[in-house]
């Protein structure tokens, strides 16, 4: 008898299990297959010689290009005892005043 005719006269609940066996068994294979090929495929990639394919354009040199804005230069003086003292007592006066409106 031959190995198809003595596989026909299994049940089916047999037949539907050693089908799904050999199809995860081939699965298997073929995923061992792939992640080897992809393993090869990333040793020989090549990186600069793909970035010089793309012809990327260099950014940084794009940069140097571009002219800088200058900053204007702002010179702030030194204030006086005498203004201190003003900005001090008008504080005062402001946090009396919020005092109130905040109190009523």
């Amino acid at each position: 008898m031959s190995f198809l005719a003595k596989l026909q006269k299994l049940p089916e609940s047999k037949r539907k299990i050693i089908l799904w066996s050999i199809m995860i068994l081939v699965g298997i294979l073929l995923f061992f297959l792939w992640v080897k090929s992809s393993q090869e495929r990333l040793k020989s990639f090549h990186q600069q010689e793909f970035i010089e394919k793309l012809q990327v354009p260099d950014f940084k040199k794009e940069l140097e290009k571009i002219p800088q804005p200058e900053m204007p230069k702002v010179e702030m003086p030194e204030p006086t005892e005498e203004e201190l003292k003003q900005l001090d007592e008008m504080m005062k006066e402001t946090e009396q005043g919020s005092g109130m409106t905040n109190s009523q």
